[in-house]
């Protein structure tokens, strides 16, 4: 008999929360010979969703919950959820049901029964998704497997169960800019991938706009390829022979002919077009520093202020588990209540 732990990230899910917990009552109370834990993960969320999580865990002693001190964004939530998840399985799910728990006795069987370590799931299809973000998607993903030795699917979701091994194998890399589609992919393991068509969200509305993409995609390439500072060093390289044989030219041509280089717009083309390549070049690289220099702050990946894993907890400041995670716990009976 397994322990099967559901790590869920919410962020402002209020209106899903009642009809996740209903779909997953009734698809897991329909799994025999397992035990079934749900890790509710709150982002820092604005809306009712805290007090929606705790009227269910009122009711049901499997409901667990981690609430942030603010929102420290998916990637940490996800962290949260797998640092806190003491199950012998644990699946990653978005709060949305646009992951299809019906998945989840395929995904068992596939680690009980054919002995693998994880079970990913792709989307098919797009539909439904604006036309714009599917093609930059796509985009996003044959750049990344051309730039990274990462395995990276298109269409890959968060939507995983994974066995022990693979879980403690993820906690092992404590990153604070994180892109777990990669670290999944770069930790290896044995996985299956499952697919199925793309669902609308049940209810609310999505919280990834395209800049939040966009940025998202940034940090999976600086991440887990270097080519970019690669591609700005050839691009310096090849200007700079490029400069040399024009010195060559123009001097040959003076002494030769006397005739020096005309043409002042020329030359501004060329000063703006150079320039541009070294501003390039310098964001290019900025994008690394900045992204070392968050790591070496060695601040935690989040703050948790409340919590029901332990209930025994200090009410002070402490440590738990990993050394970038710190739980900040608060007495506070309004705690999920919109401001």
């Amino acid at each position: 008999m397994y322990k099967i732990c559901i790590i869920v990230p919410c962020y402002n899910e209020q209106a899903m929360i009642p009809l996740l917990y209903e779909t997953l009552v009734k698809t897991t109370d329909a799994i025999e010979g397992h035990t079934f834990e749900f890790l509710l993960v709150d982002d820092g969320s604005k809306d009712n969703t805290m007090k929606e999580i705790l009227e269910i865990a009122k009711i049901d002693p499997r409901v667990r919950y981690i609430s942030f001190s603010r929102n420290f964004g998916k990637e940490s939530a996800i962290y949260a959820g797998l640092e806190n998840s003491d199950g012998d399985l644990t699946v990653i799910m978005d709060a949305d049901l646009q992951d299809p728990p019906a998945l989840l006795p395929e995904m068992i069987d596939a680690i009980e029964k054919e002995g693998y370590d994880s079970v990913a799931t792709r989307r098919v299809t797009r539909k439904g998704e604006p036309k714009i973000v599917s093609f930059f998607a796509r985009r996003f993903y044959q750049l990344m497997n051309r730039m990274s030795d990462v395995d990276m699917v298109d269409g890959a979701r968060d939507y995983r169960m994974m066995n022990r091994e693979f879980v403690n194998a993820i906690l092992e890399l404590e990153e604070y800019n994180r892109f777990s589609k990669g670290i999944f992919g770069w930790v290896g393991f044995k996985t299956k991938w499952l697919e199925y068509e793309n669902i609308k969200r049940a209810a609310g509305e999505t919280k990834w706009s395209f800049w939040k993409l966009f940025k998202y995609a940034i940090t999976g390439i600086v991440s887990f390829s270097t080519v970019p500072l690669q591609f700005a060093a050839a691009l310096g390289v090849l200007f700079s022979l490029v400069a040399f044989v024009m010195i060559i030219v123009i001097v040959v041509r003076k002494i030769c002919f006397g005739d020096p280089v005309q043409g002042w717009a020329s030359t501004v083309c060329i000063i703006m077009l150079i320039g541009g390549i070294q501003l390039l070049s310098i964001g290019v690289l900025s994008q690394y520093i900045s992204r070392m220099y968050l790591e070496i702050k060695d601040r935690p990946i989040y703050l948790c202020a409340r919590t029901n894993l332990d209930d025994d907890a200090p009410a002070s400041a402490l440590h738990h588990g990993r050394r970038r995670s710190v739980r900040l716990y608060a007495d506070r009976e309004d705690y999920g209540s919109a401001p």
